[in-house]
C-alpha cells in the first residue's frame, strides 16, 4: 500500500475552499485500497474563516476522520511548506502532494494518475498537473484586456523539466530531504532547482522531473491588467531572489560540504530574517543589479528561437516585451528598497 499525504495550501481562501475540497472528495484515490490517504488543510495566517468553511467541507469525503484541518497564526507558504513536510505530514509517507486552495479539478483521477506516474519512473523525483485556464475549460465572453491575457498566456514554460507549485506530487523521502527559506515568493522554483541538481550537489538533470500527458487542473485566470502586472512582478522578484540564493548556497555546498549547506537551510526554515540578511549582502549584483537580465528577455528569445513568426505572434511578442520591461522595472524598484522577501 501507497501513503501518500495531500496537503491544502490556503491563505484567505473562505469564499472557494469548499467548492475545492468537494473537487479533491470526489478523487478516485480515496476510495482505492492500494492507497492509504490523509488530506491536511493547512490554513495559514488567515484573517477570514478559512478554517471553518474547510471544516463545513470535510463531510463530503468519503471518510471525514481522513482530513485535518490546521488554523496556523503564522502565514507564508514557504514556511508552512516546511511545516507540512516536517511536522503534520506522516514521517514515513510514501508520496507527499501539494495543492493550492483555490484550484479545481475537472479529473477525478488527477492524483492517482500523478501517483501511478511516480510509481511507473522509479527515477523521476517529483511530477506536476498541467494548469489550465479556468476561462480556456470553461468559455465565457471576454473583454478585450481579458482576451489579451488568455491569448498572451502559456507561451513559455515546460512541466517536464518544472514544477507548477499550484499542483504536484513529490517522493517523501525527497522532500523531507528539502527545507524552503522562509519568505520566498516563489517557493516552487527553488524546490524545482534542488531536484534537478540533487540538492545543489550535481550538475543540472531534468529527468528528475517529468510530467504525465493529459492530467490538468483549473486555475482562476487573471482579468484586469493590473492585477496581472502585480503576479507578474512577484513572479520576476521570486525568480530574483531565488538566483541570488543559488549564487550563495551552491558555492557553500561545493567549498563547505553538505552539512554546511544543510545547517544554512535548517537556519533559513527557522530564521524569518536570514533571507533579508542574504539579499542585503548579496544584492545589488554586479552587470545585472538586483534583477538578471534574462527576466527581461526570455520572452523575446523564445519568440525568435520558435518560430514561425505570424503576425499575431509578432504582435503578442512586442505586447509581451512592453509587458515584461513594466514588470522588471518594477521588480528592480520593489527589490532596490528591501521589499522582495517575506509573505506576498
Amino acid at each position: 500500500m501507497t501513503t501518500i499525504d495531500i496537503g491544502i495550501f490556503a491563505h484567505n481562501e473562505e469564499a472557494g475552499i469548499g467548492a475545492m475540497l468537494r473537487d479533491l472528495a470526489g478523487q478516485s484515490i480515496l476510495r482505492d485500497d492500494r492507497f492509504s490517504v490523509r488530506v491536511v488543510v493547512l490554513a495559514n495566517g488567515c484573517r477570514d474563516k478559512t478554517a471553518a468553511a474547510a471544516r463545513d467541507a470535510v463531510l463530503a469525503f468519503p471518510d471525514p476522520a481522513m482530513v485535518e484541518v490546521l488554523d496556523l497564526a503564522e502565514g507564508g507558504k514557504s514556511r508552512t511548506w516546511n511545516r507540512f513536510v516536517h511536522e503534520f505530514a506522516r514521517p514515513d509517507a510514501d508520496l507527499l502532494a501539494f495543492l493550492d486552495a483555490d484550484i479545481g479539478l475537472p479529473q477525478q483521477d488527477v492524483l492517482a494518475r500523478l501517483a501511478a506516474f511516480l510509481d511507473e519512473h522509479p527515477g523521476v523525483d517529483a511530477t506536476s498537473s498541467q494548469p489550465v485556464k479556468d476561462i480556456d475549460y470553461h468559455p465565457v465572453p471576454l473583454g478585450f484586456v481579458e482576451r489579451l491575457i488568455s491569448a498572451g498566456g502559456g507561451s513559455m514554460g515546460n512541466l517536464r523539466t518544472s514544477i507548477c507549485g499550484q499542483l504536484y506530487v513529490m517522493r517523501g523521502g525527497v522532500a523531507r530531504s528539502l527545507r524552503v527559506p522562509i519568505g520566498l515568493p516563489v517557493e516552487d522554483g527553488f524546490i524545482r532547482h534542488a531536484l534537478i541538481t540533487n540538492r545543489f550537489a550535481d550538475p543540472i538533470r531534468y529527468d528528475r522531473i517529468d510530467q504525465p500527458e493529459g492530467a490538468i487542473h483549473l486555475y482562476e485566470s487573471e482579468r484586469r491588467l493590473g492585477s496581472l502586472i502585480r503576479h507578474q512582478i512577484r513572479i520576476v522578484v521570486g525568480g530574483a531572489i531565488n538566483a541570488a540564493v543559488f549564487g550563495y548556497i551552491i558555492p557553500l555546498r561545493a567549498r563547505d560540504g553538505e552539512a554546511a549547506l544543510v545547517a544554512q537551510l535548517d537556519q533559513a526554515a527557522r530564521d524569518p530574517n536570514w533571507l533579508s540578511a542574504l539579499l542585503r549582502r548579496e544584492l545589488p549584483r554586479a552587470r545585472f543589479g538586483w534583477v538578471p537580465w534574462p527576466f527581461l528577455t526570455d520572452r523575446t528569445t523564445y519568440f525568435l528561437k520558435n518560430g514561425p513568426y505570424t503576425p499575431r505572434k509578432t504582435l503578442m511578442a512586442v505586447i509581451g516585451f512592453g509587458f515584461d520591461s513594466l514588470a522588471f522595472m518594477a521588480a528592480q524598484i520593489r527589490l532596490a528598497r528591501g521589499k522582495g522577501a517575506g509573505f506576498w
